[in-house]
């Protein structure tokens, strides 16, 4: 393993992902940050906060701001240090709209017919990932272990190399990795592994992902030599050395069980419950993506409903979706199809007061979105294909009363760990997903019970806590217990600072 010497000495954590674990929005005449909402400061926030620790990142911005007081504020409240990378327009069309989005996350999602394999994208994509690589070179110190977050940034840790910066990196794919007559199909296929290559480890979500990552290794890439037995295994190309194992990605169960169980979430929890007027909750939650399958959802209740009438009036389903990437053409037509899909299911099975689904386009604050885990029967969780799902272990969490029941994609890595005692579905299958409503919501309760329990004790056993220190383990041979919080305790708080958008 290369640059051995300096493990003993590693002491503190670098996060670098595509985006800040804030958003940056105006309003009026201000600028306010606000903390961000995807899973993966889900899962990072924990590791980072009180430990000194580190994230690079893009502020989600193009327009010239002044950031240093905003994000010392920011920095200072929720316990760790955050640095921005500066996007023009261009980069953020060509890197982050471009390649990632129009190429990888389609293709990696086995999903290549939506992908534009446009030349100028890749170029923009070198160009932005050797900013991000000048920014840890900048920002961090040659201790510091240097953790690159998701698709976004896979040359960081060869432009790194090739700038002569030492530092120990380690690279986390947070979405599926394709199988190889997929993988193919990308024209920079041979770069993208090499430059994976560069990294001290390599981290997938399941072990179906890493063999799908080694397969495309032992294929395209000329002598390569794997080996080593369970989650970690060795590759060897040349004189270098890299691990490259799976780490199903988790949650921080104690924090949510515990606020779940908050009494202002019991609260909100009960009249969410009343003004469904009897009805049971089916809940999905996703954010706005093709690769979710809300459509597919959608026509699967309404299916439902027309071969079980007798779930009309017994349950409503909830379908709460948060935008995202509103601004492309694409997002703009799934979010078209969502509404006229919720229009024709209500229009056709609404009666006496009961409405089938109450459709939300917008983000939820955490105490609605913990009482809606806690008021829903049914977690209806069915993405086309996904890395991980974080949803399904926060509704299983939040579960406290054990009646509830997880109806899961079979294509969610999520799967790999939940399959026992979830009800696993085909997302393509439209009357399966039917049939799974009807057998959860007649599942006998002594049934809903064990299969929960056992879910949460899952969960409980594998948190974001156990992830971490499983792939530090596999990067450094250290654990998260070996960089201390810092003597002196920064409570969390929800960020929302302001400054004028002039900067001034």
């Amino acid at each position: 393993m290369n640059n051995s010497e300096t493990v003993d000495h590693i002491t503190r954590l670098v996060a670098v992902s595509n985006r800040l674990p804030i958003r940056l929005v105006r309003e009026k005449d201000e600028w306010r940050i606000r903390s961000g909402e995807s899973g993966l400061v889900t899962a990072m926030a924990p590791v980072l906060r009180n430990r000194g620790g580190i994230w690079i990142g893009w502020s989600g911005t193009t327009q010239e701001v002044d950031l240093n007081e905003l994000l010392g504020d920011a920095s200072r409240n929720i316990g760790y240090q955050l640095h921005t990378v500066t996007l023009t327009q261009d980069e953020v069309n060509g890197f982050y709209k471009g390649f990632s989005n129009d190429i990888i996350w389609p293709l990696f999602h086995d999903l290549q017919t939506r992908c534009t394999f446009t030349p100028e994208y890749w170029y923009h994509y070198l160009n932005v990932n050797g900013k991000f690589a000048r920014a840890v070179e900048r920002y961090s110190e040659d201790s510091d272990f240097i953790w690159v977050h998701d698709y976004h940034l896979i040359h960081l840790a060869q432009i790194l190399r090739r700038q002569k910066t030492q530092r120990r990196t380690g690279f986390f794919l947070h979405i599926p990795f394709p199988a190889i007559d997929i993988f193919m199909k990308l024209p920079w296929r041979a770069q993208i592994l090499q430059a994976l290559l560069e990294y001290d480890l390599v981290g997938l979500q399941t072990m179906h992902d890493r063999r799908n990552f080694i397969q495309c290794l032992q294929y395209l890439i000329p002598n390569v030599n794997v080996s080593g037995r369970g989650a970690v295994l060795t590759v060897e190309i040349g004189d270098r050395s890299v691990r490259v194992g799976s780490f199903p990605i988790s949650i921080d169960y104690e924090a949510f069980s515990t606020n779940a169980a908050s009494q202002e979430v019991t609260s909100r929890t009960g009249w969410l419950q009343r003004s469904m007027i009897g009805s049971d909750i089916v809940l999905g939650i996703d954010r706005l993506d093709y690769t979710k399958g809300i459509p597919e959802r959608l026509r699967a209740f309404g299916n439902a409903l027309e071969r079980y009438p007798d779930l009309r009036t017994k349950l409503t389903m909830v379908q709460v979706v948060v935008p995202s990437r509103t601004s492309m053409v694409e997002y703009q037509l799934l979010k078209g199809e969502v509404e006229q899909l919720v229009g024709e299911i209500n229009g056709r099975f609404t009666g006496n007061g009961w409405i089938p689904v109450h459709y939300l386009f917008r983000s939820l604050n955490q105490i609605e979105l913990l009482a809606y885990y806690r008021a829903a029967k049914i977690g209806f969780v069915t993405p086309l294909k996904d890395g991980m799902n974080l949803i399904s272990k926060e509704y299983c969490t939040c579960n406290i009363n054990e009646d509830g029941v997880l109806i899961l994609s079979e294509f969610a890595g999520a799967a790999s760990q939940l399959h026992k005692h979830a009800i696993l579905v085909n997302p393509h299958d439209i009357e399966g997903m039917a049939d799974a409503i009807y057998t959860a919501y007649i599942m006998p309760a002594e049934e809903k019970k064990r299969r929960m329990r056992k879910l949460r004790e899952s969960i409980k056993r594998n948190d974001i806590y156990t992830w971490v220190d499983s792939y530090l383990k596999a990067a450094l041979s250290k654990q998260l217990a070996d960089f201390p919080p810092l003597e002196e305790y920064i409570p969390q708080i929800k960020i929302e600072f302001r400054k004028p958008v002039s900067g001034k």
